[in-house]
């Protein structure tokens, strides 16, 4: 007999002195479960009613097969070897087994992983299972959260039925087990990861770039534009070298646009950008396309204290001055011509470098013979280089702190509320550094001669009503 020990059995007969101690040892070494506790286990054998799994205890575990099928989720199939982690429910059943879950050990994994996820701040995929008063319902990682209608997304805060059956990325808030409480966030989510694309958009962005977005959100004062993490504005100026009453007429939301980058300003976090710079300033051309002489018909768009401006071409207007009306004196601009006659004028001076055009309506009517000749070097001398006092209510108008403070919202991933009414922003808020002197109005004489601070954007005056 002693030849057949194995060396396991020599050992264990020199490990311990007397049976005595093994039988202590022994004791030792059993498992004592109580509830709650998440063990590993090894599944010995599945019957039809129940799954024995080895833990390591004075008795096998016994798992339900109520465990293994029902409610909405996938039958869990178990083999004999199988090592699973399972939950101690009962210490010990009338037959003397420890009753075991493998729903719970996997629910209390889950919220372990979710309090895990809560710490470190990381993102979950949540899907959005159904709507109630205060919020929606979601599913992560199996479990059951709450979204509350505060931390929707803003792009979805007022349709929340939109999402149900949708999957959205989540921020953990709170998890409390004790009270199978799990809250999240998906604005919070969002933020952050606005937060990162924008700091990746500035990172590789410069000005002069031409980039492709998307209207998201139209104000009096120009459109927002959505370039993934950031959105980006073209103000009312930047639409187009034409005169734009309403960003409206031009843009609607959801519109795909390609723009250039005029201006960059990391640390507000905008983004000034410009539609009409896609294509070629009107004005570059434009002493060779109006010289002197040049007879046209225009359209008159405003009129002025002294005189009017016409719309001669696409992004042009040129300045009918008031001595430049008639023969005799005009006292008022209003008396000759009204906004929206056509009429036909001779160029008289075309200036490229300060972006004016000086137009006369006389000197294509016969002249009076009580108006002698000379009388044309007199007040009727009147070329592009003039400067005008502005009318008290060309005046510019200064950015408020209102929209300042709306423009900052967007800029870092807000959005504006569209019935709101804010001021016109300030003429070097958004413009551009290509922006050169009398470029306050595109494409418009009117641009240097109303304001003689170069204002970057046409001021609200009778025909024009301020924002509120």
């Amino acid at each position: 007999m002693a030849e057949l020990a194995t060396d396991t059995a020599i050992e264990e007969l020199i490990t311990f002195s007397s049976m005595e101690e093994y039988l202590r040892t022994s004791a030792d070494s059993i498992r004592t479960l109580t509830y709650g506790d998440i063990v590993d286990g090894t599944v010995v054998r599945v019957d039809p009613d129940e799954v024995l799994v080895d833990i390591g205890a004075k008795s096998e575990g016994v798992i339900s097969n109520r465990e293994l099928t029902g409610r909405a989720e996938d039958p869990v199939i178990l083999n004999p070897g199988d090592r699973i982690k399972v939950y101690v429910l009962q210490s010990e059943n009338e037959d003397g087994n420890v009753v075991l879950s493998l729903r719970r050990a996997r629910a209390e994994g889950i919220w372990a992983k979710a309090a895990e996820k809560e710490s470190t701040g990381e993102g979950v995929e949540a899907e959005v299972k159904e709507q109630n008063k205060g919020g929606l319902i979601v599913n992560i990682m199996g479990l059951r959260g709450f979204l509350p209608s505060s931390q929707v997304a803003r792009t979805h805060s007022g349709n929340l039925l939109d999402l149900v059956g949708e999957r959205i990325m989540v921020k953990i808030l709170e998890v409390n087990r004790k009270r199978n409480r799990l809250i999240v966030s998906q604005r919070a989510a969002q933020d952050e990861d606005r937060a990162r694309q924008r700091e990746e958009l500035f990172e590789r962005l410069a000005v002069g770039d031409v980039i492709t977005g998307r209207v998201s959100g139209l104000t009096s004062y120009g459109a927002f534009i959505n370039l993934g993490g950031a959105d980006g504005l073209i103000h009312i100026s930047e639409l187009s070298w034409d005169r734009v009453s309403n960003v409206s007429d031009m843009l609607a939301v959801g519109d795909e646009v390609t723009v250039k980058v005029i201006k960059l300003d990391p640390e507000l976090s905008r983004i000034s950008l410009s539609l009409r710079q896609m294509s070629e300033d009107p004005w570059d051309s434009i002493e060779a396309r109006f010289p002197p002489g040049t007879i046209l018909e225009g359209a008159v768009t405003k009129t002025k204290k002294y005189g009017a401006f016409l719309q001669i071409a696409d992004g042009v207007e040129g300045l009918l001055h008031i001595s430049e009306l008639s023969w005799e004196h005009v006292e008022r601009t209003e008396d000759v011509l009204r906004v929206g006659d056509n009429i036909r004028v001779v160029v008289l001076q075309a200036d490229r470098g300060r972006r004016r055009i000086s137009l006369s309506y006389r000197q294509l009517l016969p002249r009076p013979d009580h108006i002698p000749a000379e009388d044309d070097q007199g007040e009727s001398a009147y070329s592009a280089a003039a400067d005008y006092e502005p009318d008290e209510a060309d005046e510019a108008p200064t950015l408020s702190a209102e929209t300042e403070q709306v423009v900052d919202e967007i800029a870092a991933g807000g959005e504006a509320e569209p019935e709101e009414e804010v001021e016109a922003l300030a003429p070097d808020t958004m413009a551009g550094p290509d922006s050169t002197e009398g470029q306050n109005e595109p494409g418009s004489s009117e641009q240097v001669a109303e304001s003689a601070e170069e204002a970057a954007i046409e001021p609200a005056d009778e025909d024009e009503p301020a924002a509120e």
